[in-house]
C-alpha cells in the first residue's frame, strides 16, 4: 500500500504508479551533476528495484520533484537522485520530501542512512545526516563516465 503525505497543494507518495519517467530521466540526464546523461532504461530500471518517493503538484500531476531509496528495509537505505524542479524550489519542499523520507513506516529500524552530496548538506542535515564518523573505513567503486563511454545505450525518452 503505498504511503501518501500531502501539504499546500502537494502531494508526496510512494505510488510508482504516478512517476512520469520522461520528467525524471529529463532532469536526471539534462539538469543533475552527478548522472548526466544517464540512459532512460537505467532510469526506469534504478525507479523499479527502489522505493521511491514522487513530489507532485496539484495532488498528482504534474511531477514536481523524486528521492529514490535503495534499500533492504532492514539494515540499510541508499538516499539518491533527490530533486525538486527549478520552477517548484524555495518553497522548503526539498526539506519536507527528506522528512517524509524519514517517516516512512517500513525505514525506522534501519542501522544505517548513506547518501552523497556536492551542496546540499544543509538540506540533509535537517533530517539527521552528519558527516561520515570514520571516513578511513569506507571505500568506493565509482565509474563516473559510464553513460558517455557505454555503446549501445539511448539517452534519449523512449515512446511509451
Amino acid at each position: 500500500m503505498p504511503e501518501e503525505w500531502r501539504r499546500d497543494g502537494f502531494l508526496i507518495s510512494t505510488d510508482p504508479a504516478l512517476i512520469d519517467l520522461r520528467v525524471v530521466h529529463r532532469w536526471l540526464s539534462e539538469s543533475s551533476y552527478w548522472v548526466p546523461g544517464i540512459p532512460f532504461d537505467v532510469v526506469r530500471r534504478g525507479i523499479d528495484g527502489s522505493l521511491n518517493f514522487g513530489l507532485y503538484a496539484a495532488g498528482g500531476k504534474p511531477q514536481a520533484g523524486l528521492a529514490r531509496i535503495i534499500t533492504d528495509y532492514a539494515t540499510f537505505a541508499y538516499v539518491c537522485d533527490v530533486f525538486v524542479l527549478d520552477e517548484y524550489r524555495g518553497r522548503g519542499l526539498g526539506t519536507w520530501l527528506m522528512e517524509c523520507v524519514a517517516a516512512h513506516p517500513r525505514l525506522q529500524s534501519l542501522r544505517r542512512w548513506m547518501l552523497g552530496t556536492k551542496d546540499a548538506h544543509t538540506l540533509y542535515e535537517k533530517t539527521g545526516f552528519t558527516p561520515v564518523a570514520a571516513p578511513d573505513r569506507w571505500m568506493e567503486r565509482a565509474d563516473a563516465d559510464i553513460y558517455t563511454r557505454t555503446a549501445g545505450y539511448s539517452t534519449t525518452t523512449e515512446d511509451a
